[in-house]
């Protein structure tokens, strides 16, 4: 049922995007009717385009050329909100008293440079979610250790279309060349049924590291079977942090389920039994999928938690509606108690291969 219910939230929203993209926008326009008509036609195909992505993202298998645009059309649905938003801004402009020539040459060279810049918008978000992950060193000074823990962090990953085996291999190499202590993984590393994409998931078994790999459940997990994910990943030795702990050099490291298991009614988040063989004032690791996972701790003080399921904001600018829900975006943030919080920008994506004002990442936390 979970797995219907958000491609059929998500083609709704779509489906109110473009209309109003027709009403509130392209009827406005300064252009013919033929041109209008054109318009329409697009708006009309990338909705279909937009069906295409979630039938083929949730239900079923496409050629990755024809996925990748299909991926395309939802980065042009986000284009068309933002247009709608900003032509909303233009018209307020357009109403200020000119002479009637004026206006219209206004009205004119507005449109141009709005449509060149939609069309700049689009292109510069493609080229930037081409290029790979960037290493981002991140230090994190608390006066803990006498050495530091080097602790590399991947998240969000969303296996499944685009994200295929060849990605996580060249992934799994940069990782290995941090030779770190740990290997933490964030969440939301799949996103399709484990059948269909566990090749390119078993490139993760040769990620090595001091003293392994541990794992907790992003949301999209649940949106796929998380049961016979979990399963699949503990064949490749990678460690499943199921509310459960585990000691690690001078820390201890914990890890929550997401949220989303609240509403699945299944592997719900349990901070409690995370934290139950945890010593007070130890310094402890702990791994949440969402930022806001902050809101549940109950009273207990992690020395450092790590997330991700925000991706910076993918597509600038919609950090700013992410930024409703979670406490923070991206990057380190303080707490009290010489305490820190680390959100990771994501080393995937979700919907198109697009960034703009976020780039994908593969954290080097060095923690002392």
């Amino acid at each position: 049922m979970i797995k219907i219910i958000f491609p059929l939230i998500m083609s709704i929203i779509f489906a109110l995007i473009h209309l109003l993209g027709y009403k509130r926008v392209v009827k406005k326009l300064h252009i013919s009717k033929s041109m209008k008509k054109f318009f329409l036609f697009l708006l009309i195909f990338n909705y279909i385009s937009i069906l295409g992505y979630l039938l083929s993202r949730y239900f079923l298998d496409v050629p990755d050329s024809l996925y990748f645009l299909f991926s395309l059309s939802i980065g042009i649905g986000f284009t068309i909100l933002i247009s709608i938003l900003l032509y909303e801004i233009m018209n307020i402009f357009h109403k200020i008293p000119f002479e009637q020539s004026k206006r219209e040459f206004l009205k004119k060279g507005g449109d141009v440079g709005f449509l060149s810049l939609g069309a700049l918008y689009i292109g510069t978000g493609v080229a930037e979610g081409a290029k790979m992950p960037i290493i981002n060193n991140v230090p994190v000074l608390q006066n803990r250790f006498s050495e530091p823990y080097r602790i590399v962090q991947i998240s969000d990953m969303h296996i499944g279309g685009l994200i295929d085996k060849e990605f996580v291999k060249k992934s799994v190499e940069m990782i290995n060349e941090q030779k770190a202590d740990i290997v933490v993984i964030t969440g939301d590393l799949i996103d399709a049924p484990i059948e269909r994409v566990s090749k390119a998931v078993d490139e993760l078994k040769n990620i090595s590291s001091r003293y392994g790999t541990y794992y907790v459940a992003g949301n999209h997990e649940y949106f796929h079977g998380i049961e016979k994910t979990l399963k699949h990943l503990q064949t490749l030795g990678i460690h499943i942090l199921d509310n459960s702990s585990v000691h690690i050099g001078d820390f201890y490291l914990c890890g929550v389920n997401d949220i989303f298991g609240n509403r699945y009614g299944a592997y719900e988040p349990d901070i409690d039994k995370a934290m139950k063989d945890v010593p007070k004032n130890r310094p402890t690791l702990l791994l949440a999928h969402q930022p806001r996972f902050l809101y549940e701790l109950k009273g207990f003080e992690p020395s450092l938690i790590l997330s991700g399921h925000t991706h910076g904001g993918q597509i600038w600018p919609f950090g700013f509606l992410v930024s409703i829900v979670q406490p923070y975006l991206k990057g380190l943030h303080s707490l009290n108690n010489n305490r820190h919080i680390y959100v990771n920008s994501g080393i995937g994506f979700w919907g198109p291969k697009m960034r703009l004002g976020s780039r994908s990442e593969i954290t080097v936390i060095e923690w002392s």
